[in-house]
């Protein structure tokens, strides 16, 4: 067993596809009308081309709970999820010149480094970099 697809909720589906390939670099792999203005939009890391796949799920628009859910992370501040990079400081100082805006600095803690990111489309990020 292994993990191919990883969801990810957004409420803005092209706003969320400008974002994460203009901004953090993935690369659209594919783009299927599912009706109602929705689409199977998946995406990968262009450093990982094969590995799994981000869905950018537009669930918020149609069930109340995940839009709650999403809410109630944004609002606390916790990240939806992460990704991992070799070097946090280099990709946050990259993000930050592409007007990312960061509720963390890298931060060591323990053996990672992380800054957190919202990624306009209702989610904190969390990057992570193992010392």
């Amino acid at each position: 067993m292994k993990v191919t697809l990883i969801s990810i909720p957004v409420r803005d589906q092209e706003k969320a596809l400008k974002f994460y390939t203009e901004k953090l670099g993935f690369l659209k792999k594919k783009d299927l009308p599912l009706g109602g203005g929705n689409r199977w939009l998946t995406l990968v890391s262009a450093e990982w081309q094969d590995g799994p796949e981000l869905l950018l799920e537009p669930a918020p628009n149609h069930f109340e709970p995940c839009k709650v859910f999403q809410d109630a992370l944004m609002e606390a501040g916790y990240p939806y999820t992460q990704f991992d990079t070799q070097d946090v400081n280099a990709e946050y100082e990259r993000m930050t010149k592409l007007g990312v805006e960061f509720s963390m600095k890298p931060t060591e803690m323990g053996t990672v480094k992380v800054a957190v990111f919202n990624d306009t489309c209702g989610n904190n990020i969390q990057l992570v970099e193992e010392l």
